[in-house]
């Protein structure tokens, strides 16, 4: 599936749970992931969205491994059945 159709589905799914998803532009910093993941219950999570197969590239693992060390969950989404594993994982958290 295309990186954009399951921006797309991502979105909606977060939407349907009462939640946030903003896109994450940050100039002069890249490798960000795609989406901030709000959900209620204090509940937020980086998203990195891929087309099915792709991987994400080596600035995008350094930056998902800088967040996580400072305490923040960070996901590599690629198919679109991961996205309700994803929400739940975030909700449990």
């Amino acid at each position: 599936m295309d990186e954009k159709t399951l921006e797309r589905k991502l979105v909606q799914a977060v939407k349907n749970m009462g939640g946030l998803c903003l896109k994450f532009v940050s100039p002069g910093f890249d490798g960000v992931p795609d989406r901030i993941v709000l959900l209620p219950r204090k509940r937020m999570a980086f998203v990195e969205i891929k087309t099915t197969g792709l991987k994400m590239r080596p600035i995008q693992v350094r930056r998902k491994r800088q967040l996580e060390s400072f305490g923040f969950s960070v996901y590599c989404l690629d198919r679109p059945e991961q996205i309700g594993v994803i929400l739940n994982e975030i909700l449990s958290t």
